[in-house]
């Protein structure tokens, strides 16, 4: 992550989240992964959203990391669940004001019948929050991907790249190592 970072000219914490819904139907979205621990990968969004009702729907997730810079690319399988209310809590508070009040404002994923009705209700939201504390709303907040396969992934000459992939029985449990043919 810290030669992305030095190397990724924007968003070296973009990940492309797999999800699918209801009906087994799958789904692909970039969010920004901002927590990593011994627990899982984490990342925000509206519970409301369309990856929101997917994940209550199914909670197992995929994601690839992919750094072309570096030519390699990190993938992620695992269980999802949400994250504590304090955890959410202190990330959406250490958000950029004008973010905050962005995820009040966004029904994520609903129709919007125009921008100006998106730019007047965040307009409204500035003004009354102005002079207080702009609270997490309850549908806004943390999930972890609890994985279950890890794979490294890097180009090597002439498309004999090397793939490393990590597996173990559910989340728990110790780590299977396994070289993969590229």
């Amino acid at each position: 992550m810290a030669e992305a970072t030095a190397s990724e000219p924007r968003d070296p914490n973009a990940i492309q989240l797999a999800t699918v819904d209801r009906d087994g139907r799958p789904d692909v979205r970039t969010v920004l992964l901002k927590g990593k621990d011994p627990r899982g990968f984490t990342f925000y969004t509206n519970a409301e959203s369309a990856k929101g009702e997917e994940l209550a729907a199914h909670a197992e997730a995929a994601f690839v990391l992919y750094w072309k810079s570096l030519n390699r690319q990190i993938r992620v399988r695992g269980s999802v669940e949400s994250v504590s209310d304090a955890e959410s809590d202190a990330y959406f508070d250490s958000r950029h004001p004008r973010s905050r009040i962005g995820a009040i404002a966004s029904q994520q994923s609903r129709p919007l019948d125009s921008r100006a009705t998106l730019e007047d209700r965040v307009a409204a939201l500035e003004a009354d929050y102005r002079d207080r504390p702009i609270p997490r709303p309850a549908y806004w907040h943390g999930f972890r991907v609890k994985p279950y396969q890890i794979e490294f992934w890097a180009d090597r000459a002439n498309r004999l790249h090397d793939r490393i992939v990590f597996r173990r029985g559910g989340t728990e449990g110790p780590w299977a190592k396994q070289r993969l043919y590229p």
